[in-house]
């Protein structure tokens, strides 16, 4: 299993593109490894976890041998940015199913809002080595 956490995303989707590349802005210490759902190594470690990536609206935080969904996986990425983002990780305190149900929203609607890609998007010469497939 890899030691380094691996934040896995939605190649297609334009916001999560965005929050990926907004991560390895705020992520100096090199923390996150990063893959699409669509790809090789997602589909060869999600159905561990008993996760078929061909039908998640969420991304995933896999770290420590855990995989985190929606909200907790979000906040936990938070927690490790520079700058005050890991403050948003005090909102854990929130329940679950209140934290899930707003993400819910965001996730049911991030097409319409924010597009969609044809393609996943390919990181360059110098981001592909925090990138798995």
């Amino acid at each position: 299993m890899e030691t380094q956490p691996v934040i896995f995303f939605d190649g297609i989707c334009s916001l999560c593109n965005a929050s990926v590349q907004f991560v390895i802005e705020h992520d100096k210490k090199n923390y996150f490894k990063f893959t699409a759902l669509q790809g090789n190594y997602a589909r060869a470690v999600l159905p561990k976890f008993a996760v078929n990536p061909e039908i998640l609206n969420s991304t995933l935080l896999l770290e420590n041998g855990k995989l985190y969904t929606k909200s907790s996986s979000a906040l936990r990425v938070a927690k490790k940015l520079n700058g005050l983002w890991p403050l948003l990780y005090g909102f854990i305190i929130i329940p679950k199913f209140i934290r899930d149900w707003f993400y819910d929203i965001i996730a049911k609607n991030r097409y319409k809002w924010w597009g969609k890609q044809e393609s996943c998007w390919v990181p360059t010469p110098e981001l592909k080595s925090k990138f798995y497939d």
